[in-house]
């Protein structure tokens, strides 16, 4: 082997390093990125600038600057990585089998059924896709869409769609009054939403999709909530309620025990006859030409058969 093969045989391992050090521009975001320790950064890069026989990066502050060498090298170094993806993914196809990970962004309440159904009947066909999943409010989920973090995010309500993102509604469910089991109203056939115009909400917290699904409702109903309490999740808003510290609106919970033994905390679920009072759930993605294949793969048998595979899981 010449030198010249050596010295490419030394930069080959680095090529992921350079192309994340191009993107943030900072040695310990790189660090975090590949899940290895900064010293491992700082260090191949040195042995990385020794190869090429000039400095790549310059201290300057808390970050880093790319000296020209960098900035001549890390373009390449990114196009030799999307080169060998390709080659690997054809490499790949040849087995008859698809590889690769999506990532999904999804709100809390779709963990428990409606992404694990979707997923399972994914990796049926396709048992060799892994998949990345990121859960928080709808706001941070659609974050992590736009700044490519995530491939697709599973929210409600999905945004309308865009010149950059598309987007599709899956499914609606209903919307319940939940009060707690000493409640006035515990055990009731349905009520109108302004009959509790003067009762305490537990709500989550602005950003979540229900947040403002419930203003929305409020407002429509003729009033503003008065909120008393805030939370992260819908366990802990029906949490509260059980308390008596309020009442909520929530989709029916499915697997939780309403009522404690003995008589002990607990809430119940009312119908809400005015107004209609549901929510939509659906599928967010970026339009992208080069979108990776698992994901677009992922996304067309969501729209194809999603609804009645969620359909049937909510019987």
């Amino acid at each position: 082997m010449d030198n010249e093969n050596r010295d490419l045989a030394k930069l080959l391992p680095v090529l992921p390093m350079l192309v994340e050090l191009g993107a943030s521009r900072h040695v310990t975001a790189t660090a975090e990125a590949l899940g290895i320790p900064q010293s491992t950064v700082s260090r191949t890069l040195a042995r990385a600038s020794e190869v090429v026989g000039t400095p790549l990066v310059l201290r300057k502050g808390r970050g880093v600057e790319l000296t020209p060498a960098a900035l001549a090298l890390i373009p390449r170094a990114a196009e030799a990585m999307e080169t060998l993806r390709d080659g690997l993914a054809q490499a790949r196809e040849q087995s008859g089998k698809q590889f690769g990970r999506v990532q999904v962004a999804f709100q809390h309440t779709f963990g428990e059924v409606a992404l694990p159904v979707l997923i399972r009947a994914f990796t049926q066909i396709h048992p060799g896709v892994a998949f990345d999943l990121q859960q928080g409010s709808r706001a941070h989920c659609l974050d992590l869409l736009a700044t490519g973090s995530a491939d697709l995010a599973l929210v409600a309500p999905p945004p309308a769609p865009t010149r950059t993102t598309g987007s599709e509604v899956l499914y609606s469910e209903p919307l319940k009054l939940v009060v707690s089991n000493g409640h006035p109203l515990a055990g009731s056939s349905g009520v109108r939403l302004d009959a509790v115009r003067d009762e305490p909400f537990i709500m989550l917290e602005p950003g979540y999709g229900m947040h403002s699904i419930v203003e929305s409702l409020c407002r429509r109903a003729g009033f503003r909530p008065r909120v008393a309490f805030q939370g992260q999740d819908l366990h802990t808003v029906r949490g509260l309620v059980a308390a008596g510290l309020g009442i909520a609106l929530a989709p029916p919970e499915r697997f939780a025990a309403q009522a404690s033994p003995g008589g002990g905390l607990g809430w119940c679920e009312v119908e809400i006859l005015w107004p209609s009072a549901q929510r939509d759930v659906g599928l967010v993605w970026r339009n992208r030409a080069d979108a990776p294949a698992p994901a677009t793969r992922f996304r067309d048998m969501v729209l194809d058969e999603g609804r009645e595979l969620l359909q049937m899981a909510r019987r």
